[in-house]
């Protein structure tokens, strides 16, 4: 019998851990939510979750070393994937209320306020998602996601180049009141701003897609 792949929510204080948790295990992965070092570490996948203000997430993240356990995961090739403020926090850093804070840095860019009329950007959203996309492998284009955020990547500034550390990525994105980053696929680190886990059946299709790349 094939072992379920192992998964782990990272419990920093922040996100929709037991919805996470749940949705993951109806992809027959086995799942747990901890902030135990070794587990995160040593698990198949790690899942980095996050809601409310970057700087915040953060500060949660750093309490419990998570920063620093990303990066070891990614410089061993280990998947991770993040969530809502757990995309964000994997950029350089985000500015909100014009009071910038610092990320984990794995891509360079900064998160800002959406330019649009009406915030947060809550309800369901189409996403515009490459043909290679391994994470939306499998759905129509109108297959619609759940949003809830004022905040975003809205520019990838990691140019093509053959020689960089950081691998070719697969970019899928979204508008509201201008285009912003939906999902990232970036070797091993994978990210989606919207909430697959409050994303009904289009959100299962996503986590099984991820979790069967394990």
């Amino acid at each position: 019998m094939t072992a379920r792949p192992r998964v782990t929510v990272l419990d920093y204080g922040s996100g929709n851990l037991r919805s996470a948790q749940r949705a993951l295990e109806r992809t027959g992965a086995d799942v747990t939510v901890t902030d135990d070092r070794d587990l995160a570490l040593n698990c198949d996948g790690l899942v980095v979750p996050g809601v409310g203000a970057f700087a915040a997430c953060m500060d949660g993240l750093r309490a419990v070393k998570g920063d620093r356990l990303v990066d070891q995961r990614l410089a061993g090739g280990r998947p991770v994937l993040g969530i809502c403020v757990g995309m964000q926090i994997l950029f350089d850093r985000g500015v909100e209320f014009g009071v910038p804070a610092d990320g984990c840095g794995e891509w360079p860019g900064t998160i800002s306020r959406l330019p649009a009329d009406v915030l947060p950007h809550m309800g369901w959203n189409t996403v515009d998602a490459p043909a290679d996309s391994v994470l939306f492998a499998g759905m129509d284009p109108d297959t619609r996601f759940y949003f809830v955020h004022s905040y975003a990547a809205q520019r990838w500034e990691i140019p093509d180049d053959p020689t960089s550390r950081i691998p070719p990525a697969t970019l899928t994105w979204a508008r509201h009141g201008g285009p912003f980053l939906a999902a990232v696929e970036n070797g091993p680190l994978s990210a989606t701003q919207f909430h697959p886990e409050k994303s009904g059946e289009a959100g299962a299709q996503l986590l099984a897609n991820w979790v069967a790349t394990l």
